[in-house]
């Protein structure tokens, strides 16, 4: 067995990663204005940094954020698919490997603290419009405690209308939500093998895989997701040494990210029925 190889120079390729994350500041800018993209890239670099870094401190080969931009409102709220990292080396044991896994989602999450607050502060109390056409967006649990505390309990037939700073702590949080689902080589599936070994990382991965099936009950925005899951999401190649055991303080930690998939994830994303994507299909039609 031979050792892993130490970290490309990134360098060469720095100029293309500046240019994708340029062009996705534009993107978001042009779908949101200037608060959404300082919102939404901050907790996004911070989430893809944290895995870089602690990639880096393992001399892990991996590469810079690809920021992805996408600048069509209709399909996206944010104008952007998010950003992703690329490791190109094998994973020298289990605790780099939660390290490695466990840091973008917290990282990011600590960045969506502040930009939560602050869309919370700037978010005003509306009675729910009845009329078709009115997109409603679920909320995760730390998004309701949030604003119960700024605005106090909303009655039956109230909502927040968020601004820019909301919609950017919403992404972020559906984002740390998504990529802590504890399946193949999703930051939770990262989280789950480190902690657990392969053995444990296949059971959970298999049925966390199906669970997200049921995810469609919620609409139709799942389906991609859910496809995903299915087909890409359940295998996850072995490190190099996968004897390592964790200690009680990666334990106590990995407790925290499954704190944070609690209150960060929502199941109804977007509030649209499949009875109503029926109807536009039909429009379409």
């Amino acid at each position: 067995m031979t050792a892993p190889a130490a970290p490309r120079s990134f360098w060469r390729a720095l100029p293309f990663h500046v240019l994708l994350f340029v062009l996705t500041a534009l993107s978001v800018w042009l779908v949101g204005g200037v608060e959404l993209a300082i919102g939404v890239l901050s907790i996004l670099f911070a989430h893809e940094m944290g895995h870089y870094l602690a990639a880096r401190y393992y001399r892990i080969d991996a590469t810079l954020p690809y920021f992805i931009p996408f600048p069509f409102p209709l399909f996206s709220l944010v104008g952007t698919l998010g950003a992703v990292i690329r490791i190109r080396s094998p994973f020298p044991d289990r605790r780099a490997l939660f390290d490695v896994g466990i840091a973008g989602p917290l990282a990011g999450f600590a960045v969506a603290l502040p930009v939560l607050f602050a869309g919370i502060w700037e978010a005003q109390v509306a009675m729910i419009d009845p009329r078709p056409g009115i997109l409603y967006l679920g909320e995760p649990l730390l998004f309701q405690w949030a604003g119960e505390l700024i605005h106090g309990p909303l009655g039956p037939h109230e909502t927040l209308v968020i601004g820019p700073w909301g919609m950017a702590a919403w992404f972020g949080l559906l984002v740390t939500g998504l990529n802590l689902i504890p399946i193949g080589q999703l930051d939770g599936g990262h989280v789950v093998y480190g902690l657990f070994g392969p053995q444990i990382h296949a059971r959970v991965s298999r049925a966390a895989s199906w669970i997200c099936l049921t995810l469609l009950w919620f609409g139709p925005q799942w389906l991609m997701w859910a496809l995903l899951m299915r087909v890409l999401g359940r295998a996850h190649p072995p490190t190099w040494w996968d004897g390592a055991s964790l200690g009680p303080g990666r334990r106590a930690v990995g407790l925290l990210g499954a704190v944070v998939f609690v209150i960060s994830f929502v199941p109804d994303p977007i509030q649209f029925s499949w009875s109503e994507f029926v109807n536009e299909l039909l429009t379409l039609l």
